[in-house]
C-alpha cells in the first residue's frame, strides 16, 4: 500500500504559511482558543490515549464517520495500536500514526473503508481535529490516523473526520517532530503507549 497522504497541502510552502499564521496568530493562546470544548461524557465513544508527555482524551464523532469509528475502537480494543509510532510528524500541520510497521505502508488485517467525508458545514480539520489517513483512492483508510496540530482547510471534505481532541492537547504537541526534507518522516519516533476505550477503563 502506497503511504497515506494528506492531500492539498502544497508540501513545504503551505506548511510553512500554516504555521506562520499560527505564530503570527498567537501561539499557544491561539490554539487553545481553536481546541474544541470538552463533550458531555460517554465512555463508550472517548478514547484514553497515553503519550509519553501525558494522556490525551478523544471524543469519537459516530454522528459523522460510523465506520471509521467503530474501526478505530475495534483496533483499540484488540491493542493494535499500543507501541505504535507516529511516523510522519509536521510541526504546524499534524501528526500521523497507526501504522505498526513505521513505514507509512502498513495497516490491520481488516479491509480498507469507504470514505465517510463531511462537508465544511458539518465538519472541518481544526486544532485537535482526528482524521484517517488514505492513499489517492478514497476508499483506501484502514487503520493509520492523523491528529491536526493547526487548522488546514485544504482537508475538509477531503478526508474522514473521527474524533477531536478534548483534553491533552499540550501532550500532542510534544510528539517528536519529523525532518521537513523527508516529508516529516521521523527517525526513532514517539510511539504510542496505549489506546483504549474509555468504556473499557471504568471500575
Amino acid at each position: 500500500m502506497a503511504p497515506p497522504t494528506i492531500r492539498g497541502i502544497a508540501r513545504r510552502e503551505a506548511l510553512a504559511r500554516a504555521g506562520a499564521a499560527l505564530a503570527a496568530s498567537g501561539g499557544a493562546g491561539t490554539a487553545a482558543a481553536q481546541t474544541p470544548p470538552a463533550p458531555a461524557t460517554d465512555p463508550e465513544n472517548t478514547l484514553v490515549l497515553e503519550l509519553k508527555d501525558g494522556r490525551v482524551t478523544i471524543q469519537l464523532l459516530p454522528a459523522l464517520a460510523p465506520r471509521h469509528v467503530e474501526r478505530i475502537k475495534t483496533l483499540a480494543r484488540r491493542g493494535f495500536y499500543d507501541g505504535t509510532p507516529f511516523h510522519r510528524v509536521i510541526p504546524g500541520f499534524m501528526a500521523q500514526g497507526g501504522d505498526p510497521t513505521g513505514t507509512g505502508r502498513g495497516g490491520s488485517d481488516l479491509p480498507d473503508l469507504p470514505a465517510e467525508f463531511s462537508p465544511p458545514t458539518r465538519a472541518r480539520f481544526l486544532r485537535g481535529t482526528c482524521g484517517m489517513a488514505r492513499t489517492a483512492d478514497p476508499n483506501s483508510a484502514n487503520s493509520q490516523f492523523f491528529i491536526m496540530f493547526a487548522p488546514a482547510p485544504n482537508l475538509d471534505g477531503q478526508y474522514t473526520i473521527w474524533g477531536r481532541v478534548v483534553a491533552g492537547m499540550e501532550a500532542v504537541d510534544r510528539i517528536k517532530p519529523g525532518d521537513p526534507a523527508r516529508n516529516g518522516q521521523v527517525t526513532n519516533p514517539d510511539r504510542i503507549r496505549s489506546m483504549k476505550v474509555a468504556a473499557d477503563l471504568r471500575g
